[in-house]
This record gives structure tokens, sequence and C-alpha cells, in this order.
């Protein structure tokens, strides 16, 4: 929903009711994952994709039913690879879609969730996709509050919309969307209701150390991929805003300071791309004891070892030092800055969905596999 959240909250603001459509569940070579979006105007305008193009067509007349009907749809696409043709779901995965009706009538919480995500704010949105419970019922959780009821009117629902408000919010500290399965009072052991949980955390952060060419470079492709980029660097005549247009901001300090003061999650990627030991020996220091998911430092491997002695020697045991990516990136031959960002994006990449970063021409099996 993040993609297409400007032109359907100005629908919204307009008064207007529109089809929004969200890839609720996934199965084999999916072309779009959980959370993918696509929404419909009364008007027929169509913004987002919820499959790469291959079902849009099919959504968007469902999309129309759903605004003259005003009630939600759960709609299967894709079979088996023999037949996914015929289907229209050309990869021959399966993607579970809810198509529902979203105005100021059906979804009065949207304004607040939408102002929550422009702000970086965590909200989640849970729905009810499937089982005994009422299709679409809603519910919007942030980290201290609640609106709408999973069940409403039911005597369970306070049971229920308590058991999808704690799993809600561990996902929303993960940054995970995906279905969860409940018994009718929110019985965590039985499966009967499945609830879509949409979570809206705020973008993972990709901390950049080291003020060079490669770091505007790495800068430009994290931005892409959708990273909060933060460029660090001690010297106050490298680290500015005009030579790193695309970081979210550009800090002036010791790097090794500067990441003892911020707060770091399992989401956050850290490349220290600094070509000193000055500053990546300490800066790794308190890098490889944090809870990063991904460390990397630019290096030949004569610099990695140089750099892992002394890492050794101040302190640093077998497994802390097991977490460094060094030399950073996937084997692909990089040589320019931008090349070598590639690499850096691809081993990024491959550690959030568990790729082999061998050619898919030379694997077989699933194209998209589950997430590393």
């Amino acid at each position: 929903m993040r993609d297409v959240l400007g032109d359907i909250a100005s629908w919204y603001a307009a008064g207007e009711t529109f089809g929004l459509a969200t890839v609720v569940n996934t199965f084999r070579s999916a072309p779009r994952p959980p959370g993918a979006a696509m929404a419909v105007s009364p008007s027929g305008e169509v913004v987002g994709s919820v499959s790469g193009g291959c079902v849009e067509g099919a959504v968007y007349d469902l999309a129309q039913s759903v605004i003259a009907s005003g009630e939600p749809v759960v709609q299967r696409y894709g079979v088996s690879d023999d037949d996914a043709f015929a289907v229209g779901l050309t990869c021959g995965g399966i993607l579970d879609v809810l198509v529902e009706p979203v105005g100021p009538a059906t979804f009065p919480e949207f304004d607040r969730v939408a102002a929550s995500i422009e702000a970086r704010e965590p909200v989640a949105v849970a729905t009810v996709v499937g089982g005994p419970g009422r299709l679409g019922a809603r519910r919007v959780i942030w980290a201290d509050r609640a609106s709408g009821s999973l069940a409403p009117g039911a005597p369970h629902a306070a049971r229920l919309d308590a058991a999808v408000d704690d799993d809600a919010r561990g996902m929303l500290a993960q940054g995970l969307t995906g279905q969860r399965h409940y018994g009718r009072e929110g019985e965590r052991r039985l499966d009967e209701l499945s609830v879509f949980v949409h979570s809206f955390a705020p973008p993972p952060r990709l901390l950049v150390f080291g003020a060079i060419d490669f770091a505007a470079a790495v800068a430009r492709v994290g931005k892409f991929l959708g990273y909060h980029v933060t460029v660090c660097d001690a010297r106050p005549v490298f680290a500015t805003s005009k030579r790193f247009p695309e970081a979210d901001e550009v800090v002036v300090k010791w790097p090794h300071k500067y990441l003892d003061e911020i707060d770091v999650d399992e989401r956050t990627a850290i490349c220290v791309l600094t070509h000193d030991p000055k500053f990546d020996v300490p800066l790794l220091q308190v890098a490889l004891r944090t809870p990063a998911g991904y460390v990397g430092a630019m290096g030949s491997r004569r610099t990695h070892d140089d750099r892992t002695k002394r890492l050794r020697e101040a302190g640093l045991t077998d497994a802390e030092l097991s977490r460094l990516r060094s030399p950073i990136g996937l084997d692909l031959g990089a040589r320019t800055p931008e090349e070598t960002a590639v690499s850096i994006a691809a081993e990024l990449i491959q550690l959030r969905w568990g790729g082999s970063g061998r050619p898919l021409s030379t694997t077989s099996g699933r194209i998209h596999g589950d997430a590393g």
C-alpha cells in the first residue's frame, strides 16, 4: 500500500469509495509478495500491481464489482504450471488476493493509518480473510493503541483482538507481513480463523560509513531498495549533503561514536567503507556487537586479514568475527563504484531471502524462496 498511498489518500479525502486489492497469501513462484497492492478508483483509474501484470485485468474487474456491491472478496489466482496460462498467472505461482471497498464509511481509520505511514510511525492493519468471522473485519494496531475489532459485536471479540494485537506488534518489530491463524476466540493452537496482518514499519536502515565515491553509489542503490540511508564520516570536508544527495541524512562524527549512540535492530545493514584502521577497527568493534542483520567491510583479502588480526587483539571473539562479511559483497567481478554497490545490494538481497547467488539458469525448483 505504500506504493499507492498518495493516490488512494486523495481518493479517500474526496470521499470516494475505491477498490483495494491486496495480496494476502502466496504459494510457489508467486510474482509479488504478501502486501503488494493495487487500487481502482470509482472512475476506473488504476494504481499499483498485485502480480506484475499477469492477472491485473481480472482483479480490475473484480474491484469494480466490489465497489458496486460494497462486499469484500478473497479470490485465488493460479492453479499449476500446466494450466497457468488458462487462469492468467503465467509464472505458475498462486496468489490469494483480498479485494475490499475502502472509503470513509468502510475504513474510518484509513486517514490515521496513512498519517502514521507518512510519519514513519509503526502501524499494522489486521483483516479477517478466511474462516467463521466476518470477511473484511479490520483492526488497526499501533505500538500503544488499537482501533476497530475483528469480531464486532461478538462476546469473544476482546479475546481475539488481544491475541492479534500481541502478534501484530511482534510482527511490526520485525517488519513482517503475513497471515496468522486463530481459533474463534483467539486461541493460537487452532486455525479456524485466518487474519492477514499488514505491517507498515519504518524502512530498514542502511548505515554507510566512509564518505568516498563507493559510498555514494551504495547510498543510491540502498535508497532504490527502500532503505533509510545514513552516510557517516568524521571528515566534514567529505561528508556533505551535496556529495550524497540520495542519502536521507549525512552525519559528521567519528563512526564508532555515532554507531554507539543510535538504535540498531535486526533489519539494520552496516557497510564499512572507510579503508582506514583508525576508523574501521573501532567501528567494527561496536558494529559486531550490535544486533544488526548485516555487517560488511570493504577491502582486499590482505586488508581483511590485517583487520581481523586487529579485531582479535581488541577482544572480539570468533563468534563475533564470524558475522563480518568481508570482503563485502557477492563475487560479481565488480570494479567500479556502481558495480561494487550492485554486488553489495545483491548480498543484502541474498541474506534477506536466502538465495544461492548462482545464475537462475543453473538452478531448479522455486524461483522465489522463503525468507532467509
